[in-house]
């Protein structure tokens, strides 16, 4: 178990153990209590078609997004434009890569959350106390130009499927940012001219099978802290979002993905729209993998709510603050469950 231990990576702990190290172990009144979880249905998660974004029923489409990003702060999209062998690829590529020999994966191994491409563990392992059950590869990938080069060379596939994948999520939030835009009662350009240069990273995770799911988690209870999340999952169901104060599993639906509101979008719409409370959960016999694409400001960008959304009734609910200040807080104070945005509130007068 000693040498175990001194592994850097959960995925080259587990085929060695077959309980959950302690340091895995959530205190009992904080672990995932599977049994009372509730799995979602097109009630529960809004399954949202874009195509009609580009039809006579924009506005209705509009309100739908609208709607699901006040009352549930998650919803799932169909035709969105994304081919479905680009998809294929990258999820292909991701498993690539966390096959890879451990010596080849640690090439891009980093403990410094603000390094723009890291492979890591867990979450944030300098400040935490109890350790996630996943592995990660972060990277930051807007402007593709500037990031490219620090991506993994291996597998070698790997740039130009990530790269192509990421120009065609840009594309589809570009599109989400125009109509959430306009379902706030916004210009239409409003939330995308308010983001600075802008900025996008994406995670690939991996979640290795568990031989105590009901212990630990892939990820805990969290906010997102970016504007806008577009999640990729493979076939295995993990996701798990808190709805009405219970817990809901968004099983995957073939070629679509989940969209959730960020930090920095409830932030913008004055608490109109709420960046919602969602975790990952592990089983003992598949192995997971989720891709997320951030979407965020650029780290100068000033963030705020936005001016036509305050009046008499609506006072700003936040202050001004710039990306980078918000994202630095967020790392540094770890996953907690209340939202990293409280911090940023105006005093009640």
């Amino acid at each position: 178990m000693a040498a175990a231990a001194t592994k850097l990576l959960l995925t080259d702990l587990v085929s060695s153990i077959d309980r959950v190290p302690d340091n895995y172990i959530r205190p009992e009144a904080n672990r995932p209590n599977l049994i009372e979880v509730k799995v979602s249905d097109i009630s529960s998660i809004p399954l949202i078609d874009l195509q009609g974004l580009s039809g006579p029923n924009r506005d209705d489409t509009i309100k739908q997004i609208g709607q699901a990003c006040q009352q549930d702060g998650f919803f799932q999209i169909k035709n969105h434009g994304i081919p479905e062998e680009v998809v294929q690829a990258i999820l292909n590529v991701a498993r690539e890569f966390f096959r890879l020999p451990e010596s080849e994966r640690l090439k891009n191994y980093s403990e410094d959350p603000l390094k723009t491409t890291r492979l890591s563990t867990s979450f944030n392992i300098k400040t935490e106390k109890v350790s996630n059950w996943r592995d990660f590869l972060r990277f930051h990938c807007y402007p593709l130009e500037e990031y490219v080069h620090e991506w993994p060379t291996n597998p070698p596939s790997f740039r130009k499927e990530v790269g192509e994948y990421c120009t065609r999520v840009r594309e589809l939030v570009l599109k989400l940012l125009e109509a959430i835009s306009e379902s706030l009662g916004l210009e239409r350009d409003y939330i995308s001219k308010n983001l600075g240069k802008h900025g996008q990273h994406m995670a690939m995770n991996y979640y290795p099978p568990c031989p105590q799911p009901e212990l630990t988690y892939g990820l805990p209870g969290h906010t997102d802290q970016g504007l806008i999340t577009i999640l990729l999952q493979d076939d295995v169901p993990g996701l798990q979002v808190l709805k009405d104060g219970k817990w809901v599993a968004v099983n995957p639906i073939p070629n679509t993905f989940i969209v959730n509101i960020g930090d920095q979008m409830q932030a913008i719409s004055n608490d109109k729209y709420k960046s919602i409370i969602h975790r990952a959960v592990v089983n003992c016999d598949r192995e997971r993998i989720s891709i997320p694409t951030f979407y965020c400001p650029s780290p100068e960008a000033l963030i705020g709510p936005a001016m036509g959304l305050i009046d008499h009734e609506h006072p700003a609910v936040y202050r001004s603050f710039t990306y980078e200040e918000y994202y630095q807080k967020f790392w540094n104070r770890g996953l907690r469950t209340e939202c990293c945005l409280d911090i940023f509130k105006m005093p009640l007068a």
